[in-house]
């Protein structure tokens, strides 16, 4: 069956990095778009990053942009997550997700604070 499997998060200070890593399997990652997602707390889940299935495309939101980076592997069915420069407000748990689908990971938590 589809998996979704995020890992990388952790806590860091202020301007610090993470790389977030997703591990996919059950379905053939290489054909398909990806994007993640955060949920901060006390907002609505948000779409941070997404990536065509041939990484040609990439989109950020405002709130990203300049500092996080997207990337896959479609040999190692792995999606990526590098974030830059981190800011409190980054704080959330961050989400793996196959994009137009209901299929989501169990997500990883990141928090940015000194």
């Amino acid at each position: 069956q589809v998996q979704l499997v995020e890992s990388g998060g952790g806590l860091v200070q202020p301007g610090g990095s993470l790389r977030l890593s997703c591990a996919a399997s059950g379905f053939h990652f290489a054909s398909l778009d990806m994007s993640w997602y955060r949920h901060r707390p006390g907002k609505q889940r948000e779409n941070v990053a997404d990536i065509t299935r041939d990484s040609r495309s990439k989109s950020y939101s405002s709130s990203v942009k300049g500092r996080f980076n997207v990337s896959r592997d479609n040999v190692q069915n792995t999606l990526s997550l590098q974030m830059n420069n981190l800011k409190p407000e980054d704080t959330a748990v961050y989400y793996c997700h196959i994009s137009g689908t209901d299929y989501w990971g169990r997500g990883t938590q990141v928090t940015v604070s000194s």
